[in-house]
């Protein structure tokens, strides 16, 4: 079996839903990107998004620890942090329940985040509601359920109830070391066996398969330890980025969108000559260019972004179809058929017709209309690799 994907996101920068953190307020600092985006200036606007991406970089995440009592959740939360049950600060572990009231911890490997570790389940009578209710379930961003031995109803339900606030959780499997030493499996079987009874049981439940990782609390840098913390680094960057910057994106858009319909209007009934400071309104590629550097993504803005971005500027050209007339010409239909020779040719002899040459202007405005209308699309386009690329995988 294999274990249902969940990337933080997609082509087209939507967020996946399991990314819910409370209190997330879009900064001050990206009225930059909207301010810099209506001016055209797409280098201004990638400053902006940084400006934004750091600001939401140090919004508290709450990050929760829970499962049944005696799996080793406390010692969990100490292999996470790398240090040891004797060192200051570290949760207090034993083999008797000894997590009592919820409890948080902190650590330099994961700034700006809160550790909570709570009282295991099934040490009480109490239902797995009334546990969250208790628990305070709707204040974290991410839960991580522990399990060892077996992967109990109580976990199944615990992914339940976290599955439907619509959060985010992995399945850690702890005491990994103590099952090697005494399974007579060897290590790859085991490993297989534990992860498909835990995906098996989940789906027979009816429940997403999350990231599944299988460790030693004695070995915090083996087995899937160091995956662990890379996935959770990367889902800390989207918790904390997700919901801001999916406004920030569209609110972006409807942006692009005005400034489209504003050049439209400019170019109004007629031609757009002295509107938009185009010399030439019967050269498209003329046009193009100067729309291009309206929007802000002529070859100079994109080069300067693409170098700010640490990325080439192939990146942001790749499904751009208006690089040249050639490109819009053969993406775009539409314009193919209003620029085909005899097109042109008719339209040349209406020309020659004063009483008809109001249908050639309005004939020119629809063209020009036409391929500002692509210019804004690839905007958009650019803008979401760029908001994708902000986020990307932090250096660890």
């Amino acid at each position: 079996m294999t274990e249902t994907p969940y990337a933080p996101l997609n082509s087209s920068f939507a967020f996946a839903t399991s990314y819910q953190t409370g209190g997330s307020i879009l900064p001050e600092v990206s009225r930059t990107v909207e301010r810099a985006l209506r001016e055209g200036k797409m280098l201004d606007v990638v400053y902006g998004i940084k400006e934004t991406v750091a600001a939401l970089s140090q919004t508290p995440v709450n990050i929760t620890v829970t499962g049944d009592s005696g799996n080793g959740m406390s010692s969990f939360i100490n292999a996470l942090r790398i240090i040891g049950h004797e060192e200051d600060g570290s949760a207090p572990t034993g083999v008797v329940r000894t997590t009592q009231t919820r409890a948080k911890y902190f650590s330099s490997q994961f700034p700006s985040v809160v550790l909570w570790d709570l009282p295991g389940l099934g040490a009480t009578a109490q239902t797995i509601d009334n546990y969250g209710e208790e628990m305070k379930f709707n204040m974290y961003d991410l839960f991580i359920i522990i399990a060892s031995e077996q992967f109990s109803l109580n976990h199944v339900n615990l992914a339940k109830v976290i599955q439907r606030m619509g959060k985010r959780f992995y399945i850690v499997w702890t005491k990994l070391d103590r099952d090697l030493s005494t399974c007579v499996l060897s290590e790859v079987r085991l490993l297989q066996s534990i992860r498909e009874n835990i995906e098996e049981t989940l789906q027979k439940e009816r429940v997403n398969i999350p990231p599944i990782f299988l460790v030693s609390n004695l070995d915090p840098l083996l087995h899937d330890f160091p995956k662990l913390r890379d996935t959770l680094h990367k889902d800390l960057s989207n918790i904390r980025c997700c919901v801001p910057l999916n406004i920030l994106s569209g609110t972006c858009e409807k942006i692009i969108d005005e400034r489209m319909a504003f050049l439209k209007e400019r170019v109004g009934n007629g031609c757009s000559e002295n509107s938009v400071c185009i010399r030439d309104d019967d050269d498209l590629e003329e046009c193009l260019k100067v729309y291009r550097l309206k929007f802000g993504i002529d070859d100079q803005s994109l080069q300067q972004a693409a170098q700010s971005m640490g990325t080439v500027v192939q990146e942001y050209k790749a499904d751009m179809k208006s690089q040249n007339m050639h490109t819009l010409r053969r993406e775009d239909w539409k314009l193919r058929l209003m620029t085909c020779i005899l097109v042109r040719a008719f339209f040349s002899i209406l020309e020659c017709f004063p009483c008809l040459r109001r249908c050639v202007l309005s004939f020119r405005c629809k063209k020009h209309r036409r391929v500002l209308q692509l210019v804004a699309q690839d905007t958009k386009i650019i803008l979401k690799k760029i908001l994708k690329g902000s986020i990307g995988p932090p250096h660890i």
